[in-house]
C-alpha cells in the first residue's frame, strides 16, 4: 500500500475545518463553469492505479473473488468506503488490494480506470503502478506486465486515452521493495512499453528520501523521469532531500513547498512542476481546509501547477472536481482553467507532438465555448 490514510469521514471536525468533498462536483463552481470543465480535454500526472478502482470496479472484481468480505453492490460501497478510523481506512483499502489476485483482475481494473478517465475527456494519463503489491501478492511478474499493457492498447484504441506507467516504490515497505520495484522497471525482458517513470509513494514521516538515492540513480540511468512524492506531510526539507538526492523533474505533492521561499524560487527557476491534489491533502489533513491550501501561494510564485486527483473515489472526488475547486480558489474563468489543463500537459512526459495535439484541442475547444 502507498497512500497515506485519508482522515476518518464520519468523525467530528475541528473548529474552522470544511468538511471532506461530499460530491463528485463542487457545489460552488458556477453551473456552466462545470459544464466547460466536464469538456475540457486534460491530463492526468498524479493517480494510483488501486486507488482510482471506482465502487463499480471493485464491485466487479469482488464478484470475481466471492471470499472476500468486500461488497458486490456498488451502492453498498458508498458505506464500505466510510471510513470510521486510520486502521480501518488500512483494513479497507488492504481489502481491495488483495482483490487483484490475477492478471485478469489487473488487466479489468487497468482497462475500466481508463474507462473512466475517458468520461472525463482524460487524453493522457500517468498511471502510479505499485507493481510489488501485486508480484509479492503472487501475481506472476511477466503476466503482470503483459496484462497492464494490454490494457493499455485496448483503452488507447477504444477511448482515445492514452495511458503512461509510473512505478513507484512503496517506501514504507523499506528498500527490499526498492530493490524489487528497480528490478521491475530496468530489467529489460520485463520493463513494460509504456513505463516512462519512476517514483516514492506512501508515509514520508520515518521514510527518509535519500536512502532511496541508488535506485533511483539506476532508473535514472535506464532513461526514466523522477516523480517521488515529497513535502506532502512532511517539510520543505523533504523536497529539497527529492530533489537533491533523488533528482526529481517533478514533485508529487510538495504541499508544504510554500513554506520556503527559497524552494519555491528554485521550483520556479528550474521549472519543477508540482502535482497538486487539493481534496486529497484535506482527505489526509496535510492541509487544515481548502481555503487555507497553498496552491494559491504557488502560482503567486509562478510555480508550475498541475491539477490532480489522487485516489479519487477513496477520497470522494474526480478530476473534474478537481479542477473546479481550483477554479474557486484562484479565481479562474474557461481561459484560465484551460491554461491549467495545458500545464499538465506541458509538464507530462508525453511526446512533443502529442503535447502540441491536446494543446491544440484544448485551444480549440477553448475558443468554440466561448464563442457560442
Amino acid at each position: 500500500m502507498t497512500r497515506t490514510p485519508p482522515a476518518t469521514r464520519r468523525q467530528g471536525r475541528r473548529s474552522g475545518e470544511e468538511p471532506l468533498t461530499e460530491h463528485l462536483v463542487d457545489p460552488r463552481a458556477p453551473r456552466d463553469l462545470k459544464a466547460f470543465i466536464a469538456g475540457l480535454p486534460k491530463a492526468e500526472l498524479h493517480v494510483h492505479h488501486v486507488g482510482s478502482a471506482s465502487p463499480r470496479i471493485v464491485a466487479e472484481l469482488a464478484a470475481r473473488h466471492p471470499d472476500s468480505k468486500v461488497p458486490t453492490d456498488p451502492e453498498a460501497l458508498v458505506d464500505y468506503f466510510t471510513f470510521t478510523d486510520f486502521a480501518h481506512f488500512i483494513e479497507v483499502y488492504l481489502s481491495v488490494v488483495d482483490l487483484i489476485r490475477t492478471p485478469e483482475d489487473v488487466r479489468l481494473l487497468t482497462y475500466e480506470v481508463a474507462r473512466d478517465m475517458a468520461r472525463q475527456q482524460v487524453r493522457y494519463a500517468e498511471l502510479t503502478i505499485t507493481p510489488f503489491s501485486s508480484t509479492r501478492r503472487g501475481v506472476e511478474e511477466q503476466a503482470f506486465m503483459d496484462a497492464i499493457e494490454d490494457a493499455r492498447k485496448a483503452a488507447e484504441a477504444d477511448f482515445g486515452t492514452v495511458l503512461r506507467w509510473c512505478f513507484d516504490i512503496p517506501g514504507e515497505a523499506g528498500l527490499e521493495a526498492a530493490e524489487e520495484t528497480t528490478r521491475l522497471a530496468t530489467e529489460d525482458k520485463l520493463r513494460p512499453e509504456g513505463l516512462v517513470s519512476f517514483g516514492l509513494g506512501g508515509p514520508e514521516i520515518g521514510v527518509p528520501r535519500p536512502q532511496f538515492k541508488p535506485y533511483f540513480d539506476r532508473a535514472i540511468a535506464a532513461g526514466l523521469r523522477s516523480v517521488p512524492h515529497a513535502g506532502e506531510t512532511t517539510g520543505p526539507e523533504t523536497v529539497w532531500d527529492a530533489l537533491t538526492h533523488l533528482r526529481a523533474e517533478r514533485i508529487g505533492h510538495g504541499t508544504t513547498s510554500a513554506q520556503d521561499p527559497k524552494l519555491l524560487a528554485h521550483l520556479v527557476e528550474h521549472r519543477i512542476p508540482l502535482e497538486v491534489c487539493p481534496t486529497s491533502n484535506i482527505a489526509t489533513r496535510a492541509v487544515r481546509t481548502l481555503d487555507e491550501h497553498p496552491i494559491k501561494e504557488f502560482t503567486r510564485a509562478g510555480v508550475l501547477v498541475t491539477i490532480n486527483s489522487d485516489d479519487p473515489p477513496m477520497f470522494g472526488t474526480d478530476l473534474n472536481n478537481e479542477y473546479a475547486v481550483a477554479a474557486r480558489l484562484l479565481d479562474l474563468d474557461e481561459r484560465g482553467l484551460a491554461d491549467l489543463a495545458k500545464n499538465a500537459v506541458e509538464a507530462s512526459f508525453l511526446d512533443e507532438a502529442g503535447k502540441v495535439r491536446i494543446k491544440a484541442e484544448i485551444d480549440t475547444y477553448t475558443a468554440a465555448w466561448l464563442a457560442r
